[in-house]
């Protein structure tokens, strides 16, 4: 991380707003809006200046959904370690904390990612536990894994899918998508579906049906 970087907690709070997701109004955190400097930074400003491009200072539809599903059930959660993979924002893993799970982990490889959702977790007054890295091809200790918004290419798909099918045969294993061309053809299991708002500056779009799906191939027999 470059010397400009040299306090990311800072440059989070000075280029972000605290605001709060449209399907998850009970969550606040550092996103990034039309009036934030980091909505009008160009990919050459980021680049400058050492980071990738923020995802971190958006709310994707994945993550909200998620969120939305874990407060509205917190069943699903209550007592369970909770993994948040690609965490962006920490939005996930924030609703699992507060919905009573025993430990929250957030795991992303970008680590201004990780500033923000310890940022964000701690606006909400909840503890998120970072992990930093690449956690393809590891095993995961945590009985519940969250993942959401992950599969926008071809080759980030072919990666992540079967990684977190084979992480299915040992904790539970839930993907969101918001309808990319790259999510899993096998049939799955469906948890809720909905449609969520979005920015034509994020999507070119207003609104994306997004999907929560629990991960196993429900075309092959328990």
């Amino acid at each position: 991380m470059s010397t400009a970087l040299s306090d990311p907690a800072g440059f989070i709070r000075d280029n972000t707003a605290i605001a709060q997701a449209t399907l998850v109004p009970e969550i606040s955190l550092h996103l990034a809006t039309q009036i934030t400097p980091i909505w009008q930074a160009s990919e050459v400003y980021l680049e400058q200046i050492g980071i990738e491009p923020p995802f971190w200072a958006f709310a994707w539809p994945g993550s909200q959904l998620i969120a939305r599903f874990i407060l509205d059930n917190p069943g699903h959660v209550r007592g369970r370690r909770v993994l948040d993979v690609a965490c962006g924002c920490g939005l996930a893993a924030i609703a699992a904390a507060m919905s009573g799970a025993s430990g929250v982990q957030a795991n992303d490889i970008d680590p201004m990612a990780l500033e923000a959702t310890v940022l964000n977790a701690s606006l909400n007054n909840v503890t998120i536990g970072p992990v930093a890295g690449d956690l393809i091809g590891t095993i995961p200790d945590c009985d519940l894994l969250v993942i959401g918004d992950v599969c926008y290419n071809e080759a980030m798909a072919s990666r992540i899918v079967p990684w977190l099918l084979e992480c299915s045969k040992t904790c539970e294993v839930w993907l969101c998508d918001p309808g990319r061309h790259y999510a899993p053809s096998m049939p799955l299991e469906v948890l809720t579906r909905q449609t969520v708002p979005v920015t034509q500056e994020l999507e070119s779009a207003d609104q994306r049906a997004t999907t929560l799906f629990r991960l196993r191939d429900i075309s092959v027999p328990d």
